[in-house]
């Protein structure tokens, strides 16, 4: 009987990156391999990259963006830490490391209590590991955990009302996230 030829499974298509992120992840390989950033630019740069959604999906750019922020936390320079911190648990968050996102975040929310991004990530975040405790079978641990997100998500309106994002609910925003 005749053999099929064997197919290799179809790659995924490349991830398209726009020219600001390609040039953001240009920097961040300089700064792991000879110039470095001050603590300010990788701030500045990590916040425009989290900000990007395309950016996010980049996994050579997280990944730098990741290596760049843990070495610039050794820095003594103590001033944009909070932001660090914060932006390395988003990081996290997306990569679905979520015990180190909620170390981060948490480090970030003892730096700066008033940083509404950070309460919105770590509603999102208790939100996700409700729903993770929901599905097995943990009602009382899920419920706490949505009491957190509704805590961490009122908070974040209070600091930023007119931001749009944090008028909806955490469990909605996990549940697009998971395209559910």
């Amino acid at each position: 009987a005749p053999v099929a030829p064997h197919q290799e499974a179809a790659a995924p298509p490349p991830v398209e990156v726009s020219p600001d992120t390609t040039s953001e992840s240009a920097r961040l390989k300089e700064s792991l391999t000879g110039r470095e950033m001050s603590p300010s630019e990788v701030a500045e740069v990590s916040d425009r990259l989290l900000a990007d959604g395309q950016a996010l999906n980049d996994q050579q750019t997280m990944a730098r963006l990741e290596l760049v922020i843990l070495k610039t936390l050794k820095d003594p320079d103590k001033t944009h830490r909070a932001v660090l911190w914060r932006n390395l648990g988003i990081i996290h968050y997306h990569q679905q490391k979520y015990k180190q996102a909620e170390h981060d975040l948490q480090s970030a929310n003892e730096l700066d209590p008033k940083n509404a991004r950070t309460h919105f990530y770590l509603a999102c975040l208790f939100a996700h590991k409700g729903r993770i405790y929901e599905k097995s079978g943990k009602t009382r641990a899920a419920q706490q955990q949505y009491k957190r997100a509704g805590i961490e998500i009122g908070l974040a309106r209070k600091l930023e009302p007119s931001n749009g994002l944090y008028k909806q609910d955490p469990k909605q925003i996990i549940q697009q996230e998971n395209g559910k």
